[in-house]
């Protein structure tokens, strides 16, 4: 079992997102998550690592205003527009991704990044298709809805049942009885988004535990515009799931609280399609000290269907990648190799990372990912 560690920088919602990332990892056999140090206060450096850091201030700034202020202002942005633009959504299992690492490799060599290469991994296909749904009792009413990544669709038929909205899975079980032949409607108060989205993840395996026809999930976000947000369940059930607006939730909500009842209609051609291929793509700049001692920055290339991934995660890639980038045009001599990884598959279940990790177990033994996402 390869060890995994999580270095707590101090960052407020740190306990949520070590669940987070215990349930992303521990979804597979393979790995195990520890944590180590406290997760309320930044941990102590010694002496000589503080000196050793505030040594490499005058590299820090003028890295800092050479991205801020000096050649490579704006830079990652407007490559990243010119990707985005022209590439839109990267759906895992599209020639459309596939696509984009192309464009990718060409960038990174260009640029003369060392040991650029890709390393090519099997992966799982879904497909969405069309899909519709409406709320069709106490009045008709089109519904904004995403259907949750590997959801099954609804076998060329219109799903039509009433629905029974409960706040929590505890509610969920209290009221179980009245669940079979019906639609779980999962109207929870957002926390943040570690805390909720396990109805996301979970929803559909326990509203079909109970005998549910499809599980309607709430958005997972503080905030709504009338549209709902998608993600991936590694571990939803033969059932329908979607995700629903904020709006409708509370709707449902409202009215089952008055006695009325709510009738929903709902069509999914959602449906797998097989195993494909894709790839990471790897590129890096070699230490001239400990050229086997790696510090690694990465983000994932692929997307929804539904978006065209800006933020998740193509700023994470292209900020991965274009610090090597701004690191090779200072000229700056690095004692360890600095590598760029653009994950494949991240969306659909961390496929890119799983199988880079599970290549190279020996290598990584010990390592400790530092994890610095905001909320």
């Amino acid at each position: 079992c390869l060890p995994w560690s999580l270095v707590c920088n101090g960052h407020r919602d740190c306990p949520n997102g070590e669940d987070e990332g215990k349930a992303c990892f521990n979804s597979s056999s393979d790995y195990s998550y520890d944590r180590v140090g406290k997760c309320d206060s930044v941990p102590e450096f010694t002496p000589e690592l503080r000196q050793q850091i505030a040594s490499l201030k005058g590299d820090v700034n003028k890295i800092i205003n050479f991205v801020m202020n000096g050649g490579d202002s704006g830079v990652t942005y407007n490559e990243l527009a010119t990707f985005v633009d022209r590439f839109g959504p990267r759906h895992l299992g599209t020639r459309v991704l596939e696509d984009s690492i192309d464009y990718v490799v060409d960038l990174l060599n260009k640029e003369g990044h060392d040991g650029v290469r890709t390393e090519s991994l099997p992966v799982p296909i879904w497909r969405r298709g069309r899909e519709w749904a409406q709320m069709v009792s106490p009045r008709l009413k089109s519904m904004n809805i995403l259907g949750l990544g590997y959801s099954v669709g609804t076998n060329g038929k219109v799903l039509t049942g009433e629905v029974v909205v409960v706040k929590t899975f505890e509610e969920l079980r209290a009221r179980a009885h009245e669940v079979p032949g019906k639609f779980v409607v999962y109207n929870f108060v957002y926390e943040s988004y570690a805390k909720t989205a396990k109805y996301r993840r979970e929803g559909a395996s326990e509203a079909a535990r109970f005998g549910a026809i499809g599980a309607l999930i709430r958005s997972v976000t503080p905030f709504s515009i009338d549209s709902p947000h998608t993600a991936y369940a590694e571990n939803v059930p033969k059932i329908p799931a979607v995700s629903i607006t904020v709006e409708d939730a509370e709707l449902f909500d409202r009215i089952t609280q008055r006695g009325e009842k709510v009738k929903v209609s709902l069509y999914m051609e959602a449906h797998m399609e097989g195993t494909g291929m894709s790839r990471n793509t790897i590129s890096e700049i070699t230490g001239y000290k400990y050229p086997d001692e790696a510090v690694i920055v990465s983000g994932h290339l692929d997307s929804w269907d539904v978006g065209q991934g800006a933020m998740d995660d193509g700023g994470g890639a292209f900020i991965s990648w274009r610090a090597l980038s701004v690191l090779k045009k200072l000229g700056l001599q690095l004692k360890r190799t600095v590598r760029s990884i653009l994950w494949t598959g991240e969306e659909m279940g961390f496929f890119g990372v799983k199988d880079y990790v599970k290549v190279r177990e020996r290598e990584h033994r010990g390592v400790e990912p530092n994890h610095d996402s905001k909320p």
